[in-house]
């Protein structure tokens, strides 16, 4: 497996590849097509098929409401000991979010992530998650060793 995973140009096996493509400038999300791309400038490095929150249309407004969030944020942390394999968090909730949120007194929630899937949803339905944006454990692996923090991220409708 290693062999294969060095021919196919990854410089490391198992859990966390190393990957030394060109850097990944700007993360994708066309929420109503279910699609994620890596970005290279203008050029698409990577694109992949995603799962959103189980209430996936509209921007999410509060806490619970299993909407995936709309609009600019960024990458801002890593976790390698993610329930749901590995994830990457999303700068969400930002001010405005926290704004509208507190006008109608409620949370505006929080714990975004790009992530795999956990060991008792291999499969799962399509939207299934609280607000974040799934793919597989396979594909997460390879997202993770691509995608920095700071890497901007832009969640369109």
């Amino acid at each position: 497996m290693c062999l294969l995973a060095l021919f196919l140009g990854l410089t490391a096996c198992g859990k966390f590849p190393t990957y030394t493509g060109p850097e990944v400038t700007r993360v994708v999300v066309q929420k109503a097509h279910r699609k994620m791309y890596l970005m290279h400038h203008n050029a698409i490095l990577k694109s992949y098929d995603v799962g959103l929150g189980f209430a996936p249309e509209g921007h999410k407004q509060v806490e619970g409401d299993g909407r995936t969030p709309e609009g600019e944020y960024m990458i801002d942390r890593r976790n390698p000991n993610s329930a749901f394999y590995l994830s990457i968090g999303i700068d969400y909730p930002r001010a405005r979010d926290i704004e509208y949120a507190r006008s109608i007194g409620k949370s505006p929630g929080g714990d975004i992530f790009i992530h795999g899937r956990p060991r008792a949803n291999r499969k799962g339905g399509r939207d299934w998650t609280w607000g974040c944006i799934a793919v597989t454990n396979r594909e997460m692996r390879e997202i993770y060793s691509m995608v920095q923090n700071g890497t901007p991220i832009t969640i369109n409708p």
